[in-house]
C-alpha cells in the first residue's frame, strides 16, 4: 500500500467516523433530554450509573426502537459507503478499505467532534463487515447470540461473542493475515470503547449487586429490553436448554468446518 494512500483512506475513515448521528438524530428529533444525561438504574436501590457511550443504543432511550434502528442504519452507512467505493471501484486489489473500517471505528468510538466521547460501534462493525464479507456481517450474529443464549446462558455474552468468532472466521475464510490482523483490531477496540460498563459489571460483583445492575441495564434500552425477553424464553426451556446449547455448538463447528475459503 502506498503511504499516502494509506494515510487518506485513515483520514477519511476517521473523520467520518466521528461524525455522531445519535447526537444529531436527538437535535433533529427536538429531544428534551441531551445523551450525556442518560443512566442506569440498579435495580432496587438508589444507585445509578451513567451512561458513558454514546451512540444508537444510548440514542434508543430517549427515541426508542425507531429511532435507534435509523441512527443504527446512518451509523452503519457513513463507513460502508466510502469502504465500499474504496474496494469495488477505486483499489479492489488493496486493503484502503480495511484501513477506514479501523479508522471508523476509532472515529465513532472516540469522535474528535465531541470529546472524544462516542459509542461501542456495534453499528459500524456491522456495516464494515457486510462490506469484507456479507455472509459473516448475518452468519456470526446469530451464531454469537444462539452461543450467549443456549450455550452459555447469558445474553451478554452472546451480545459479544460474534466479535470473537469474527477473528478465526475471517482467517478461515481469507486464510491472509491481514484480514486476521484487521479482526484482531476490531475486536481490541470494541473491548476498549466498552471499558466503561465492563468497569461497572466488575464493581457491581464486588459488591453483590450485580444482579440489580443488569436488571436495570436490560430495563435501559428497546435493545436491552429484546435480550432480556429472548433470555426469558430460552431460560423457559429448563434443561432442554442444554441440548439445544448442544446442538448449537456442534453447528458452529460444523460451519466453521466448511465455510473455507468460500469467494466473497
Amino acid at each position: 500500500m502506498e503511504i499516502w494512500l494509506f494515510l487518506v483512506s485513515a483520514a477519511i475513515g476517521y473523520f467520518l467516523g466521528s461524525i455522531s448521528f445519535a447526537r444529531i438524530g436527538l437535535k433533529l428529533a427536538g429531544a428534551d433530554r441531551d445523551i450525556t444525561e442518560l443512566s442506569i438504574s440498579v435495580e432496587g436501590t438508589d444507585e445509578t450509573t451513567p451512561v458513558e457511550i454514546f451512540g444508537a443504543n444510548a440514542a434508543s432511550m430517549i427515541l426508542g426502537a425507531k429511532g435507534g434502528i435509523a441512527i443504527g442504519i446512518m451509523d452503519m452507512l457513513k463507513i460502508g459507503i466510502p469502504m465500499a467505493i474504496f474496494r469495488f471501484f477505486l483499489f479492489p486489489a488493496d486493503y484502503y478499505h480495511l484501513v477506514i473500517s479501523v479508522a471508523g471505528l476509532m472515529g465513532h468510538n472516540w469522535p474528535i467532534y465531541f470529546g472524544f466521547k462516542g459509542g461501542r460501534g456495534f453499528s459500524v462493525i456491522f456495516g464494515s463487515l457486510v462490506i469484507v464479507d456479507w455472509l459473516g456481517a448475518f452468519t456470526l450474529p446469530v451464531m454469537g447470540t444462539m452461543f450467549g443464549l443456549f450455550v452459555v446462558g447469558n445474553m451478554l455474552v452472546g451480545y459479544v461473542s460474534w466479535l470473537i468468532l469474527l477473528i478465526p472466521w475471517l482467517w478461515v475464510r481469507t486464510l491472509d493475515y491481514v484480514y486476521l490482523i484487521y479482526s484482531l483490531f476490531i475486536a481490541l477496540l470494541f473491548g476498549i470503547s466498552v471499558r466503561p460498563e465492563a468497569s461497572a459489571i466488575n464493581r457491581y460483583r464486588k459488591e453483590g449487586k450485580l444482579e440489580e445492575y443488569q436488571k436495570g441495564l436490560y430495563d435501559s434500552s428497546p435493545r436491552w429490553r429484546g435480550m432480556r425477553r429472548m433470555q426469558e424464553r430460552v431460560n423457559a426451556l429448563g434443561r432442554a436448554r442444554y441440548v439445544v446449547g448442544l446442538v448449537v455448538l456442534i453447528v458452529i463447528i460444523l460451519v466453521f468446518l466448511n465455510v473455507g475459503t468460500l469467494p466473497f
